[in-house]
């Protein structure tokens, strides 16, 4: 009986996975809400991309220390981590920090200063979050998948930054 719940499970879930355009509004809607904190708003837009976005198996915030040049995790959705804090400039994320540019990995095995959070990704996507011009974060996308990410993607991630932006 296990085996035709998860299997049930599973095809629910495939019926819920949403084009970027029906998940804007919805982000919207989330930074909206009166009725939520600023870090139960991430958290819920995480859930959301993560659970209809088939290709983000981990969907997360990080946040700026300009001080100390270090970017630390906030809410998140998928495998825990224990990269909780990341020097500007190392990794994917870390090097996002300081080009204040998205970056797309389509092969994480392919990138020198990757830091492997786990052997189950395959590919990354590191959108910046600017608030009146600066850099103070970013949404940051695992994928077990090689090679999902588009122009797509990056666009509707920024879209959700823009959105995010509102939160500071």
């Amino acid at each position: 009986m296990y085996f035709l719940s998860l299997a049930l499970n599973t095809f629910v879930i495939k019926l819920n996975i949403m084009t970027f355009q029906e998940l804007q509004p919805k982000i919207s809607i989330i930074i909206t809400d009166n009725q939520t904190n600023r870090d139960e708003k991430l958290l819920a837009i995480c859930q959301l991309l993560n659970e209809n976005i088939e290709y983000y198996n981990w969907v997360g915030f990080y946040f700026a220390n300009h001080d100390t040049k270090t970017l630390h995790l906030g809410p998140y959705v998928g495998a825990e981590t224990d990269h909780t804090v990341i020097p500007f400039g190392k990794g994917i994320c870390g090097q996002v920090a300081e080009s204040n540019a998205n970056f797309v990995v389509p092969d994480v095995k392919a990138q020198d200063n990757y830091i492997a959070c786990s052997f189950t990704v395959k590919s990354e996507i590191v959108v910046p979050l600017f608030v009146n011009g600066i850099n103070i974060g970013q949404i940051d996308i695992d994928s077990h998948v090689i090679d999902p990410f588009t122009e797509e993607d990056e666009r509707f991630l920024e879209f959700v930054n823009q959105e995010v932006a509102k939160l500071f």
